[in-house]
């Protein structure tokens, strides 16, 4: 097997691993990173469980390869917030039953970080065409929808 060094920031922290040239990303993140907010879900990239940021733009990790990411900057659900400091869409799924068993939710709320960050003043159904990417067997995308809706609009102040 072929094998190559690669450098990602992820968080903004510098990981360096010598990987197949065939490791998925997310495996680079949950493995060599030891990062595991980003799920592995249906590996055929029709969940969108393991959304991350890459340079800025959602990707599926599942279908990208750890070599092309060398040298780029990959955010995770750890990069948004933490148990101790929550990002205000972390708390607000939280605060609207966003999520119920939270597999999905890593990359239900990455998803809509960037949705958010493009479009601030994004209508529901922008909302919805944002997220379908991103499949939830639990929660029906009522709590989800007014979770993002909340933080788009300023009416929940960041408090779960």
């Amino acid at each position: 097997m072929e094998a190559m060094n690669v450098k990602i920031t992820i968080n903004g922290k510098e990981h360096s691993a010598k990987v197949e040239t065939r490791q998925l990303l997310v495996h680079f993140i949950r493995e060599s990173a030891g990062l595991t907010g980003t799920h592995v879900g249906c590996d055929t990239s029709n969940c969108g469980a393991c959304t991350v940021l890459l340079d800025g733009k959602p990707v599926k990790s599942c279908t990208v390869l750890s070599a092309q990411a060398n040298g780029k900057e990959v955010t995770t659900i750890e990069g948004l917030g933490s148990i101790k400091g929550m990002d205000k869409l972390q708390k607000a799924f939280i605060k609207h039953d966003g999520l119920q068993c939270g597999f999905c939710t890593p990359g239900m709320i990455m998803e809509a970080h960037y949705l958010l960050k493009k479009n601030p003043n994004a209508s529901e159904e922008e909302i919805r065409s944002g997220i379908d990417g991103n499949l939830c067997r639990c929660t029906g995308y009522v709590g989800i929808i007014e979770a993002i809706k909340s933080v788009q609009n300023g009416a929940d102040n960041g408090k779960a």
